[in-house]
């Protein structure tokens, strides 16, 4: 009902420091379950994690780990994972996404039999599994961590908002948004880990693109850091944010908060709170944006020359 949904929502952004060091998944949970009470007290209704959080599993991985091997450890420990986290979303009134985690493969047709999965946990006990769609070619290396692309984009819709998960470079493929028009997104979700600062700037400025695209919020986070692993590793850089319309009423440029990208942190990484302003975004959508044509098709635009 029309009269259900709320003027705004108040989202929390976790750019997860992965080079903090874990003893168990047991300890994993105790800190999503800390940085919700955190958020919580804030008014948050929703945190957000990064892509690959689950890398900072690999601080109690078995010493020697191969490269190949780690994406087979690390979904072994994602069922134990999600049952760790699974009643924290009831206990603090907030909904989480996980991040993403390497999890088995329900088929696999000849393919690698791990997916990178968000997690979406919802208050009420939804669990809602989104796979990543579109893959870089270190996760499609036979050497490396060799994965499987989904095949659905969801809309999730909870308490009158209309959510989709959009996992890091998902965000920067167009065609992937003009299938997501037509639905009307509120808020777009973007789990990302990138390892340089360029790959920073492709995901966020690809994410701000699409928040003018679909007259939609979207909130980015990244990881923080390298795994404390036995091995030198690459680390990871990000910050997080959260993108509007570049329209007049919220402010012209776009970005309604940011927290720069760094390559450490200490703790447990930081987080921000911002509110999404559902009610401006229904105007706009509506009517009142500036020059917003819609979900435009390009299917009649015909391509000449070259």
């Amino acid at each position: 009902m029309a009269s259900q949904r709320p003027s705004t929502f108040r989202l929390a952004l976790w750019a997860t420091n992965i080079g903090h060091p874990l003893k168990d998944i047991g300890e994993w949970a105790d800190m999503i379950d800390a940085r919700l009470a955190e958020v919580a007290g804030a008014g948050a209704q929703l945190l957000l994690m990064p892509e690959y959080a689950a890398e900072q599993w690999l601080s109690f991985a078995p010493p020697g780990l191969a490269a190949s091997a780690e994406i087979p450890w690390l979904a072994e420990q994602s069922a134990a994972a999600l049952e760790a986290i699974r009643g924290l979303p009831a206990k603090h009134g907030v909904a989480l996404v996980a991040g993403t985690m390497p999890v088995p493969a329900e088929t696999t047709d000849g393919n690698p039999p791990w997916l990178n999965r968000a997690w979406i946990l919802l208050p009420d006990g939804q669990t809602i599994a989104q796979d990543k769609l579109c893959l870089t070619p270190a996760e499609k290396d036979p050497e490396s961590w060799n994965l499987s692309t989904g095949r659905q984009l969801h809309l999730v819709t909870w308490n009158g908002i209309r959510i989709a998960v959009v996992i890091c470079l998902d965000i920067e493929l167009p065609s992937l948004a003009a299938k997501l028009a037509p639905a009307r997104p509120d808020l777009v979700l973007v789990p990302s880990q990138t390892g340089r600062l360029a790959g920073y700037h492709r995901v966020f400025s690809c994410a701000k693109a699409r928040a003018v695209e679909l007259q939609a919020a979207i909130g980015v986070c990244g990881t923080i850091g390298a795994a404390a692993y036995g091995k030198q590793r690459a680390g990871t850089i990000s910050g997080c944010s959260l993108f509007l319309p570049c329209e007049e009423r919220l402010g012209s440029h776009g970005r309604a908060v940011e927290v720069p990208p760094v390559a450490q942190a200490e703790g447990f990484g930081p987080f921000v709170i911002a509110d999404v302003p559902l009610g401006a975004l229904d105007s706009l959508r509506g009517g009142d944006a500036e020059v917003w044509p819609g979900a435009w098709d390009a299917a009649h635009v015909e391509l000449v020359g070259g």
